[in-house]
C-alpha cells in the first residue's frame, strides 16, 4: 500500500469513492443526491487542500485537509472504500494524517464527523466540542477536536 498526493485527474475517482462510502451507512439514494454537491471532489478541492490517497493498485481511501490557523488544521474528508471499513485501514490512514499535521507543526485537528463515524474518532482520542446542524432535520454533526502537540 502507498500513500500518494492526489492529482487533478483523480477528482472523479475521489467523488465516486465519497458516494460509495457515504452510502455504506444506509443513507437513501435520495439523501445521497441531496448531498451530491458536498460529496463532489473537484479539481479546485485538490488544488486548494492537501489531498492524499491510500492505494494498493486500487483506491482504498483518501483524506483532505486545510489550514484553519497557524495552530489548527481541519480534516475535511476521510473516506474509505466500503469493503475496507472496519478492518483497520481507516485508523492507519487517520494516523498518517495526524502525523502529517504534527510534522507541519499544527497543534490541533478539528473535523465535522458524520454521526456514524463519531465512535471511530472518539476511539482515536477526538473529543466532541460542539455540533453542527445537518441538512436532515433534527440531525447534528459532532464537531470534534484532537490536540496533537
Amino acid at each position: 500500500m502507498q500513500i500518494q498526493k492526489a492529482q487533478l485527474n483523480d477528482a472523479n475517482r475521489l467523488t465516486d469513492l465519497c458516494i460509495r462510502s457515504k452510502s455504506f451507512w444506509g443513507y437513501s439514494r435520495e439523501q445521497i443526491e441531496i448531498w451530491r454537491e458536498e460529496l463532489t471532489i473537484t479539481e479546485a478541492h485538490i488544488q486548494n487542500q492537501e489531498v492524499y490517497m491510500l492505494v494498493d493498485g486500487d483506491l482504498i481511501g483518501f483524506y483532505a485537509f486545510s489550514k484553519i490557523s497557524a495552530q489548527k488544521v481541519k480534516l475535511n474528508y476521510l473516506f474509505m472504500e466500503p469493503k475496507y471499513i472496519g478492518k483497520g485501514y481507516g485508523k492507519q490512514f487517520l494516523m498518517n494524517f495526524i502525523d502529517r499535521a504534527r510534522n507541519l507543526n499544527y497543534e490541533t485537528v478539528t473535523l465535522d464527523a458524520d454521526p456514524n463515524a463519531e465512535y471511530f474518532y472518539k476511539k482515536q482520542g477526538f473529543q466532541v466540542v460542539g455540533q453542527l446542524a445537518s441538512s436532515i432535520e433534527g440531525r447534528f454533526l459532532p464537531i470534534m477536536e484532537l490536540k496533537i502537540k
